[in-house]
């Protein structure tokens, strides 16, 4: 896996070993990017969250892109670790925490542009979403890509843009209250 676009274009992607993280594949990625930059034009001067961040390869790839800064935040340690390791050496603004999403506190900032990626068939997006909407993690008006297992349902009640299948993998662009 790696960066497909932007100023670290091929860099490859380290993912934690096992079989707990799933990455979204090269093809889903291109096709999250397509929509987002359709809507945003650039990423330049954006703030990224990425949870459920496994690899972080959707976070790099904002940063690649030329978003501002990007904050990862997953559970396992070692996804946080991979994630660490695929930032080593990069120029960037970006913040690391391994914390269960629940346990979020108040944002220090929101995020224009969300990735969500909870590990399928959890039920994890819709209580994540509301929690990070309370606590001021996602601006208002912001982009957010979730992807879930092609059957489950999302029952936010918020503007969806694109609705897509990849395989096993279903993407859906939402936009956040304003």
């Amino acid at each position: 896996m790696r960066i497909i676009s932007g100023h670290w274009r091929g860099r490859a992607i380290i993912a934690p070993p096992g079989e707990t993280t799933r990455p979204t594949s090269d093809r889903a990625r291109e096709a999250i990017f397509s929509m987002l930059t359709s809507r945003l034009g650039s990423f330049e001067g954006l703030d990224v969250l990425d949870v459920f961040a496994g690899t972080g390869a959707l976070g790099l790839e904002a940063l690649s892109r030329g978003a501002a800064q990007a904050c990862f935040i997953d559970n396992d340690a070692a996804a946080v670790r991979a994630i660490k390791a695929n930032l080593a050496g990069m120029k960037y603004n970006a913040d690391v925490r391994q914390s269960p999403v629940a346990s979020l506190g108040a944002a220090a900032r929101a995020h224009h542009v969300v990735f969500l990626d909870p590990p399928y068939g959890s039920s994890l997006a819709d209580p994540a979403l509301a929690h990070l909407q309370e606590k001021g993690w996602i601006a208002p008006a912001a982009l957010v890509s979730v992807e879930t297992a092609a059957n489950e349902t999302l029952a936010v009640d918020w503007e969806l843009l694109v609705d897509r299948r990849f395989g096993k993998a279903r993407v859906r662009l939402l936009r956040a209250p304003t």
